[in-house]
């Protein structure tokens, strides 16, 4: 199955002056597309499979999600308290360092909470001690570096030289894992299938001693599971000899996966100009609305572009002046007013947009491509650029 192909002829479709501009249009549709693929990589290989609330956080979707996913992955306390009060299921909450203050709320939401040394689970143990004699149950679990790097990017590459997340394996003693009941890894980004398995296979000779006392395994996140040339039955195969072999449960935490190709952001023309090349101002914010494409960086598609050699410079209306997303090429010459679209922005792009410069928030709008049906979520209000200040 292309999800790719299959959003991109349902956006085609799409009346993009039915909503306000900016906007991100997300299709429950391919939404639930992706949440099938993973829910029966679930039920073939008994893995718990939990949506990252960091790359997808679209809480009018939380009902959908429950259906089909254990729960989901937080990075702190707020999106614990996003995790269990809207999507609820297992709730696993892992951050390079938490503060005491916030730690007896994240106990009491979190059923996993995972410590990124273990120094930190040393110095936070009274806490977990007084959170249990008031009958809480949390599950302590310690990310590793497994000291094997299948990075694409030094940027994106948790496994990097001077990665400050996770203890590389090599530094963790015995004495370290007292306490402690799962083992977490997070070692990809946007891969698939074969650089987790030689991951792992690095991985298990040095913890063999280990396994035997674990009561899980979190493979993190990072798995592109939804993509068509994903090698699931590989993933099935591995997570089931895990399980089988060393008698834990295996939780894996997609985000991307989760909304891959589900969603749009429409963007109108504000005006058009010329400087050595065609340039158009737009009401969409690389630094605002799309933060990825200047910190990545990538080049989002967009809809309905030809192939030419005759490009506009798509840029924002902010007052950086590397607020640019890119150079196209449309059917035809854009002019004030003309609405256009960028693919594949559920993830990440939602959960990263910001007010500098003033510049509004993206409405935020749900549509059914099966049944047409859309619902305006949210629109941009003042108070969204002056709550953040004082």
């Amino acid at each position: 199955m292309d999800i790719k192909a299959l959003s991109t002829k349902s956006f085609a479709t799409f009346d993009l002056t039915r909503v306000p501009s900016p906007c991100f249009v997300v299709d429950e549709v391919a939404v639930e597309r992706n949440l099938r693929i993973l829910r029966d990589v679930a039920d073939r290989s008994g893995a718990n499979v939990l949506l990252a609330l960091k790359a997808f956080s679209m809480f009018a979707l939380a009902p959908l999600v429950r259906q089909y996913l254990a729960g989901t992955c937080a990075s702190g306390i707020y999106e614990a308290r996003l995790a269990r009060e809207k999507f609820g299921g297992e709730v696993t909450t892992y951050s390079a360092g938490f503060k005491a203050a916030d730690l007896p709320e994240i106990i009491e939401l979190s059923d996993h909470l995972i410590f990124n040394a273990p120094n930190q689970h040393r110095r936070f143990t009274p806490l977990i001690n007084e959170a249990r004699a008031k009958g809480e149950q949390i599950s302590i679990g310690l990310r590793i570096n497994p000291e094997h790097s299948e990075g694409w990017n030094e940027k994106y590459d948790p496994t990097a030289p001077c990665s400050r997340l996770g203890t590389p394996i090599s530094q963790i003693t015995t004495a370290d894992w007292d306490g402690v009941e799962g083992l977490h890894m997070h070692t990809l980004c946007e891969q698939g299938f074969e650089p987790l398995q030689r991951t792992w296979a690095v991985l298990e000779p040095k913890i063999a001693d280990l396994l035997p006392h674990l009561k899980w395994i979190n493979l993190g996140g990072g798995h592109h599971i939804t993509q068509p040339d994903y090698n699931r039955d590989g993933l099935v195969e591995m997570i089931r000899d895990i399980r089988s072999r060393h008698g834990v449960e295996v939780f894996i935490e997609p985000g991307e996966a989760c909304a891959l190709h589900s969603g749009i952001l429409v963007g109108e023309i504000l005006d058009v100009a010329e400087n050595h090349m065609p340039l158009a101002i737009t009401d969409i914010s690389a630094t605002c609305h799309m933060p990825d494409v200047l910190e990545a960086p990538y080049r989002p598609d967009l809809l309905g572009e030809i192939d030419s050699d005759h490009k506009h410079r798509l840029g924002g209306p902010s007052c950086l002046a590397g607020d640019v997303i890119g150079d196209y090429a449309f059917a035809t010459p854009p002019q004030p007013g003309d609405r256009f679209a960028f693919l594949d922005q559920s993830h990440y792009s939602m959960v990263k947009t910001n007010t500098f410069n003033g510049v509004p928030l993206p409405a935020i709008a749900l549509w059914n491509s099966d049944t047409d049906a859309l619902t305006l979520l949210r629109k941009a209000k003042y108070s969204d650029f002056l709550d953040r200040l004082s």
